[in-house]
């Protein structure tokens, strides 16, 4: 089997062994790359020691919840590489990690770290040979009248945990299968918060100036190009549309039928719908960020919070989801670009 600069690339991003040996090992595994990374290890080439200038933004998912949807725990643990991240070694370490935390809930990564599984953690990350590190976990529970269910994602990189309180118990159990599905709506749409209420106002107060500075800017292409000119909203999030703002905007609506024409007698019909349209366009960062005022993937008529709304009412009961865990593996972290291609390139011509 030929070996190609990137089954070396990828060996010495694994090992962190010489690239010259990485090639002399994958030619004389034939290619296998498990086979190689042996034979770096046999002859104390392959470097297991941690490096903290190394960045671990690589890695799986865990993901472990009750038979009885009692709870539920979400794990991330990082790898510097994709290839240890489909190492059997790693996946038993996350499973294991996974286990440990939803039995004994250590309250965060150091008291997990000086456990008794501590040691056990340390000794398969040596083995294995690579920066290896628990980042985050969760765990949510449920009591009789609380809806629990959570998702991986079929990557196994991004975990997802909700619950729901509910007004009877024969509505937390008909409401998991709605969970699930919400939870799976969270995978895919990144949801940062529960609901436009947690936003900071410093922080939503940048966002809006940001947000219409870009469209502005977008906007003087549109017109170079002689093309419509994207709305600039005055708002961004619910938090700023007060009980005031929200009066304005209705006279406005109000003013601009009136300026039209259009019969006072017919403005109850209009108006509401007016002012939706206005609420919807300056409240971006809502349906972005925030979960519960996210349009639902499976149904865009209604948010999230209305979805569930609507599914515990068709059970003849009441849920409202109260929080929720997200975890995607190497989410925030900033990755170190390498040119190994050049590098490689260069030690094989």
């Amino acid at each position: 089997m030929a070996v190609t600069a990137a089954m070396v690339k990828e060996l010495r991003a694994a090992t962190d062994a010489p690239m010259m040996d990485c090639k002399k090992v994958l030619v004389e595994a034939d290619g296998d790359m498990a086979k190689a990374t042996e034979l770096l290890k046999e002859r104390g080439i392959a470097k297991a020691a941690k490096k903290a200038d190394r960045v671990a933004a690589e890695g799986l998912a865990g993901f472990k919840i009750a038979d009885d949807f009692s709870k539920a725990t979400v794990v991330e643990i990082n790898s510097e590489t994709d290839f240890v991240a489909q190492n059997e070694g790693f996946q038993n370490l996350v499973k294991a990690t996974t286990e440990e935390i939803y039995n004994n809930q250590p309250a965060d990564v150091d008291a997990l770290m000086a456990s008794d599984f501590g040691a056990t953690f340390t000794d398969a990350v040596t083995k294995i040979g690579e920066k290896i590190e628990v980042r985050r976990f969760g765990t949510l529970t449920a009591d009789a009248t609380t809806a629990l269910n959570g998702y991986i994602h079929s990557n196994n990189r991004i975990a997802v945990v909700v619950i729901a309180k509910c007004d009877s118990e024969k509505t937390a159990e008909g409401m998991r299968d709605t969970l699930k599905q919400v939870a799976m709506h969270a995978s895919a749409m990144k949801p940062t918060t529960l609901s436009y209420k947690d936003f900071d106002a410093e922080y939503v107060e940048t966002e809006t100036k940001g947000r219409i500075e870009v469209i502005k800017k977008d906007n003087e292409e549109l017109a170079r190009l002689k093309k419509p000119l994207k709305n600039v909203p005055l708002y961004i999030s619910m938090s700023q549309l007060t009980e005031e703002v929200l009066a304005e905007a209705e006279a406005d609506i109000k003013a601009d039928l009136a300026a039209q024409g259009k019969p006072e007698k017919i403005w109850d019909k209009i108006v509401p719908g007016s002012l939706a349209r206005f609420i919807s366009d300056n409240t971006t960062l809502d349906k972005e960020q925030a979960l519960l005022d996210q349009t639902y993937v499976l149904n865009d008529k209604l948010t999230v919070a209305q979805a569930v709304e609507e599914a515990a009412k068709a059970l003849g009961g009441t849920a409202e989801i109260t929080e929720f865990i997200r975890l995607e593996v190497g989410e925030g972290i900033e990755k170190k670009v390498d040119d190994f291609a050049a590098e490689v390139a260069a030690q094989m011509g």
